[in-house]
């Protein structure tokens, strides 16, 4: 069980569920019924998760973990590249109606480039968020964000 030990990294809202449901999400994401991935981000303070399982805030720092942890959509077969590309980016954009998610002419140049085989080790002292609260800290991934351009500039590069 995700909260043995009453782990409040793990203290999440929805609150985690059983293996059952995540092969459900798994097959809802193949076959089309889920069509976007996204993370809530909800990063906390040291402080507000280092409580009583039941008084730390719900919430984890998902932008750092969450292209590797979809990733793994593709190394399983769930996904295929594109389609984790379009879950990721443009079918949020799409149904927001924002004019992202393209590398169209004239549109704004949001570009991620990665490198879908790199394997790294979680490390929540490492994460740029100011939250570092993960229940994925020493965990081992494959696939990772090497830069991101936000309008055409470098925001972001390993």
């Amino acid at each position: 069980m995700a909260v043995e030990g009453y782990n409040t990294a793990m203290r999440v809202n929805p609150p985690l569920r059983s293996a059952d449901d995540v092969a459900a999400i798994k097959a809802g994401l193949a076959d089309g019924t889920i069509d976007v991935i996204a993370t809530d981000h909800a990063p906390h303070h040291r402080d507000d998760k280092l409580q009583e399982f039941d008084k730390a805030l719900c919430g984890i720092s998902g932008l750092e973990t969450a292209f590797a942890l979809s990733m793994q959509l593709v190394h399983d077969g769930v996904l295929t590249m594109p389609q984790l590309i379009a879950a990721l980016s443009t079918k949020p954009a799409k149904i927001l109606g924002l004019p992202y998610g393209t590398l169209q002419r004239g549109m704004p140049a949001d570009i991620v480039i990665f490198d879908p085989n790199s394997s790294w080790t979680v490390n929540v002292q490492k994460f740029v968020s100011k939250g570092k609260n993960s229940p994925f800290d020493g965990c081992s991934v494959r696939g990772q964000i090497v830069m991101t351009l936000v309008d055409g500039s470098i925001v972001y590069s390993v």
